[in-house]
């Protein structure tokens, strides 16, 4: 084994469970699977960028990249079904779960906020990253991630506080923030 494949089958062995995690937390299914093995596939054929003092950062990075492939490509199906659909003689019966909503507290208030706002507060808390290797994910200055990670938890907190009512009207991108402390 080369010193390539040495160092590469160290990066799979020690931060695959790390990347399964984080692509499962994004993904449903057998999508998981094939999304860490992409993001291993580019770590093999990059394997000279990965850094390796932040090589687990540079892998969610790479896997980032690689679900927002899959979210364009899943984007563009629905738009070709939806075509297919409009197409005369098709016949397309609207299924009644698409209006059942679920009031999850936090798991909805975590759903409505912005896809920027999940993905800051997804590697803070259930990636466990520091400001600085969250920051090298997605691009951005340790201070900028900062903001955003503080933004973002008042967006939280601030959906947190609408009543029930509210949390069904429908999607709330951009709530008003106190100026105040919190």
């Amino acid at each position: 084994m080369d010193a390539a494949q040495r160092r590469f089958t160290e990066l799979y062995e020690r931060y695959h469970g790390d990347i399964h995690r984080y692509v499962a937390r994004r993904v449903v299914g057998s999508d998981v699977g094939d999304a860490v093995a992409e993001v291993f596939l580019v770590a093999w054929r990059r394997l000279a960028e990965v850094p390796s003092d932040a090589a687990l950062a540079w892998l969610y990075g790479v896997a980032r990249h690689v679900l927002a492939n899959e979210v364009r490509g899943r984007r563009r199906w629905r738009e070709l079904a939806l075509r297919v659909a409009a197409e005369p003689d098709q016949s397309v019966v609207a299924d009644h779960a698409d209006g059942v909503i679920s009031r999850r507290d936090v798991a909805v208030a975590f759903d409505r906020l912005a896809a920027v706002d999940r993905e800051v507060l997804r590697l803070v808390a259930w990636e466990r990253l520091t400001a600085g290797d969250a920051a090298r994910v997605l691009g951005c200055s340790r201070a900028t991630f900062a903001m955003r990670l503080l933004r973002a938890r008042r967006r939280l907190r601030s959906l947190l506080r609408v009543s029930g009512d509210r949390m069904d009207s429908g999607p709330v991108v951009e709530p008003s923030v106190s100026k105040r402390g919190g």
